[in-house]
């Protein structure tokens, strides 16, 4: 006989039945309950932000590192509305993710209650599935769902609300079973075909993106390049897929790639794109294809049907997941690909002579800290950033060699660098995690310093402070000569900001005082800030 336990309760052992061994949060009076749940689950960490929109970040990382979905809980209304940044960052990034929302009380909706928000309707169309949960015995049904979901086909977030009440109500249920990812193959005949068009093809390329990797899946798709010397391009933010020191890889499309690069995607007879959408930002909107019938030959993968021949129609179409794509791939015979060795040299050279920084007179150059980080650090170093002009130098000086040291939102969104090295931190306690935020970027997530500090993790940020929202103003500049709103910062001493919070925080101005001041900060034992004074 099943014995009777609260809704909470319920709903916090199907956490932990599904893996779930890390929680983010702000606490909310709204799902108290559950809080109550967490304190004698000793299996899953509840990490508490100092914001939402800092917790849904930390989150969305964790669901990036570990292809897990990242567990956040807010409250209602203001605490989903700032969550909600991160539920688009997920869907946009196709990471799984989960957000629980406290709700009001069944009795009172549609009554407009204390911040009710209708969450169906504000998360729909941003989420995979937006619902509430009103009957307490459908807990384990319902979250079942949602962590299948978050995890198969296209990965993304699910946002569950609970009703404060329903939340307390006593229940007798039985629990369900560990959920399992369901996801596409490619079939036999796939494959073939594939293997002929690589034979045939003079200029390939292949560009590797999106979600849905595993560390085997990228060992997979490393073996495959170099099997048949295939030059291979990482779509934006996606470095850390294949190793950018192996002589098959060309680069990374997006903000900071090499103009180079895109004419040499215009000019490829074969292109094979696994797991990235071919969006707006790595397709220079939508400009290196042609719409809707690419002049290259293009065979898609993605996890998801409906995406393929979205944008552009696909010569061979193949809905798969990703490591069930690259294990194919990785068992297809390879084949000799003498015919385009040329090609790849000189695509292999372009990338060497862009990633190396130009001699600067500036006094600070933010291209040569980067190079001699890339020199000084682990190799599985983890790096994470916002959005801003200064993440193109991050994107086009640091080499990734490691499966999952770049963890950066390919929405664009700004503030996300610090809470997701925080997310880096607790998951990898062993490695070095290196946030970079510009000076707008990061005082939109920069109270993730104290989370650091509660949790003795020793992150290390870099701000890079020019005064300004850099990438607003250089579009202004751009479009409207001499009429700059809006677009300048007054700062506050970011260093002083840091040794405020307990952390270590230190200015640097010149290029020469970068490795004295890396190594102080490194040698800290905590979290620490150096900011980069530029153009002052």
């Amino acid at each position: 006989m099943l014995s009777s336990r609260s809704a909470a309760r319920v709903l916090v052992d199907q956490l932990r039945i599904h893996g779930c061994d890390m929680a983010f949060c702000v606490p909310g009076e709204s799902y108290l309950d559950v809080l109550d749940a967490l304190y004698d689950t000793l299996a899953i960490k509840l990490i508490v932000a100092r914001q939402e929109g800092g917790a849904a970040f930390m989150a969305e990382a964790y669901g990036k590192i570990t292809g897990r979905p990242g567990i956040c809980l807010v409250t209602r209304g203001p605490g989903a509305s700032n969550a909600s940044i991160g539920v688009h960052t997920a869907f946009h990034d196709c990471t799984p993710l989960i957000l629980f929302i406290g709700q009001v009380a069944r009795a009172f909706t549609e009554r407009e209650g204390f911040q009710e928000i209708d969450f169906r309707r504000m998360f729909g169309p941003i989420s995979k599935w937006a619902t509430q949960i009103d009957d307490p015995a459908r807990i384990p049904e319902t979250l079942a769902r949602a962590f299948a979901m978050a995890v198969s086909g296209r990965p993304g977030p699910v946002v569950i609300a609970l009703p404060e009440d329903m939340l307390a109500a006593a229940v007798s249920v039985a629990d369900a079973l560990p959920y399992r990812r369901a996801q596409g193959s490619p079939s036999r005949e796939q494959i073939d075909q594939l293997r002929v068009l690589l034979a045939a093809a003079e200029r390939p390329l292949m560009i590797v993106g999106g979600g849905d990797w595993t560390a085997q899946a990228a060992d997979d798709i490393r073996a495959v390049a170099r099997a048949n010397g295939l030059p291979v391009v990482a779509s934006f933010r996606a470095q850390d897929i294949v190793d950018n020191r192996m002589a098959e890889y060309l680069g990374a499309l997006g903000v900071g790639g090499d103009p180079q690069l895109r004419e040499r995607v215009k000019q490829a007879d074969l292109i094979l794109c696994a797991g990235d959408r071919l969006s707006e930002l790595p397709m220079d909107d939508y400009q290196l294809l042609r719409v809707p019938t690419p002049v290259q030959k293009l065979v898609h993968v993605f996890p998801d049907p409906n995406e393929l021949g979205r944008v552009y129609q696909p010569r061979l179409p193949i809905a798969s997941g990703m490591p069930e794509f690259t294990a194919a791939l990785r068992a297809m015979p390879a084949v000799d690909g003498a015919r385009w060795r040329d090609w790849l040299a000189n695509g292999r050279a372009d990338y060497a002579r862009y990633t190396q920084p130009a001699p600067s007179n500036v006094a600070l150059d933010v291209a040569a800290v980067i190079a001699h980080l890339r020199e000084r650090l682990p190799a599985d170093s983890m790096i994470t950033n916002g959005a801003g002009n200064y993440t193109g130098l991050v994107h086009r000086y640091t080499q990734f060699e490691t499966y999952r040291t770049q963890v950066a939102p390919v929405n664009g969104t700004m503030g996300y660098g610090v809470p997701a090295a925080v997310a880096c931190k607790l998951l990898h306690p062993e490695r070095q995690v290196i946030a970079f935020a510009g000076d707008g970027c990061f005082l939109m997530n920069g109270q993730e310093l104290a989370t650091a500090m509660q949790y003795r993790l020793p992150i290390l940020i870099m701000v890079v402070n020019n005064g300004m929202l850099g990438t607003i103003r250089m579009h202004q500049e751009r479009r409207f000569p001499g009429r700059v709103i809006g677009s300048d910062l007054l700062n506050p001493d970011f260093a002083a900001y840091a040794r405020a919070f307990g952390a270590h925080g230190e200015t640097v101005t010149r290029t020469a005082d970068f490795p004295d001041a890396l190594e102080r900060a490194l040698g800290a034992g905590r979290a620490a800030l150096i900011e980069l004074r530029v153009g002052h």
